[in-house]
């Protein structure tokens, strides 16, 4: 569900979180970033069970990743950070928020997070064919080809250009564990590695001398990267340099490749290692430069990234059938204002049942003079008077005393009708604040979204208003 302020970003318009879809680079239209409640994260996980884990590391460990799936059956990764790592709230919010806004196709993109109470728990993409360490380390069928390691290397060196270009130059623990591989088998860098102090104790990072990581440690753990898919295994940076500089990369090489790889190609890795682990920070090359001496080296550019993992290919599941649309949900799909106007005026305020309770003693002549505002704003409604409407259903809600989701759902309409869309999805979400699980409040809000040009958020909350609708409708018919 949506939910009312605590679903806003700090310094951000006031428009729902968990709807805030955004473009990628190449049009495609991304999850939206959201603040997710415990609650939601816990039924996702079924709370957090040690069999959802999905990280290497132990329950124990401080920093565990689950995998969850939400109400709307997307899958998820969960990420437990400790609250050591971020005492203030605040500032672990906006770091998740500036984060999330990150979208590439070579990253597992954050899509939220949760703060509540000592809880601190990071949301991302599931990826499901797991980590670049399970398949180096620890695979059973068979080892990545070399085409492949070669397209783990560009790729992620592509991330990395991209979050420096971003103004997110530093990743902690940039190791084999930090690379994930989608459904299509094409590597993508953990999101989870870019907000700070999240460290997991599994790279091979290079601090400066003041303990902190710089972008020039973050090219240094790209080297021992480079290391893991030359050998296939954990090597020392030293000894591996050894090797290197000995000019015999041949012991150096995976031997689960069997030969299987070019030794020119390999040579230029190596070197490109080789220059990451210098001594000397200033003497590495910048992410652009591993960009450019990568990119050359994909001659199997052509071939999908699930045949050189040798994973089956990811075949999307036939849409199931749709429910025919309730008549608020047809009307709000064809943004047809005057059907929902019929409607409203057709549902009276039966909905407001039970969100109001008014003792003997608050029956005040204010409250007389309220609802007499209110039965003047259901006349201007019903009369298309709606300029009028807002102005007596805004005496009714400013005196404050009581709540009614139907007046901010009829407001909002009147707002849609005279041009307003941001105060028709304010009064929206209003109502939705009163009424949680009230379908109208959503559908209101998916009008406004399409009005304000936000369409597939739009296409997002109309369909949450059908489930809630078709909820509400099974549980009104009885098992």
């Amino acid at each position: 569900m949506g939910c009312c302020q605590s679903s806003f970003f700090p310094g951000k318009d006031h428009r729902p979180a968990r709807n805030r879809a955004r473009p990628s680079n190449n049009g495609e239209v991304l999850p939206a970033f959201s603040e997710f409640s415990l609650s939601d994260l816990k039924s996702a996980t079924n709370n957090f069970a040690s069999d959802h884990i999905v990280s290497e590391v132990g329950h124990n460990a401080p920093n565990v990743v689950y995998k969850g799936r939400l109400h709307n059956r997307h899958w998820i990764a969960v990420k437990k950070v400790t609250t050591i790592a971020w005492p203030d709230p605040k500032q672990f919010a906006e770091d998740a928020w500036g984060v999330g806004k990150l979208r590439h196709t070579r990253i597992a993109k954050l899509i939220g997070y949760c703060c509540d109470g000592d809880e601190r728990l990071l949301v991302a993409e599931f990826m499901p064919n797991d980590t670049l360490a399970k398949h180096l380390f620890h695979w059973e069928n068979q080892t990545i080809k070399w085409p492949m390691r070669l397209r783990v290397a560009l790729y992620i060196a592509e991330a990395l250009d991209y979050c420096r270009a971003e103004g997110h130059p530093l990743y902690n623990d940039l190791s084999a564990y930090g690379v994930l591989f989608d459904e299509n088998g094409d590597p993508r860098l953990s999101c989870f590695g870019l907000m700070e102090n999240t460290r997991d104790g599994v790279g091979m990072l290079e601090y400066n001398r003041n303990g902190m990581i710089t972008p020039e440690s973050v090219v240094f753990s790209f080297g021992t990267l480079l290391l893991d898919l030359l050998s296939g295994k954990h090597i020392p940076p030293n000894h591996a340099l050894d090797m290197i500089r000995g000019k015999n990369i041949l012991p150096l090489m995976d031997s689960h490749l069997e030969g299987n790889f070019s030794t020119e190609e390999a040579t230029v890795v190596s070197d490109l290692a080789s220059q990451c682990l210098q001594s000397e920070p200033r003497e590495r090359p910048s992410t652009k430069d591993l960009v450019a001496t990568l990119a050359p080296l994909q001659n199997e550019a052509d071939v999908p990234s699930y045949v050189l993992l040798g994973i089956p290919k990811h075949e999307e599941a036939p849409p199931k059938p749709q429910p025919p649309l309730s008549p608020m949900a047809d009307a709000c799909s064809r943004m047809d204002l005057t059907a929902i106007h019929q409607i409203l005026v057709m549902t009276h305020y039966r909905d407001d049942e039970g969100t109001n309770e008014l003792s003997f003693q608050e029956w005040t002549q204010q409250m007389r003079d309220m609802l007499d505002a209110r039965k003047r704003g259901d006349l201007a409604f019903r009369d298309k008077d709606f300029k009028n409407a807002i102005d007596c259903y805004s005496q009714f809600v400013d005196v404050g005393s009581m709540v009614s989701p139907t007046v901010f759902a009829r407001r909002s309409l009147c707002f849609l009708l005279c041009d307003q869309p941001d105060s028709a999805l304010r009064d929206a979400m209003q109502a939705q604040c009163v009424y949680p699980d009230w379908s109208t409040a959503f559908y209101m809000q998916s009008v406004a979204l399409a009005k304000l040009n936000m369409h597939k958020d739009a296409a997002d909350m109309l369909s949450e208003a059908s489930a809630l609708e078709e909820k509400r409708v099974r549980g009104c018919r009885g098992p």
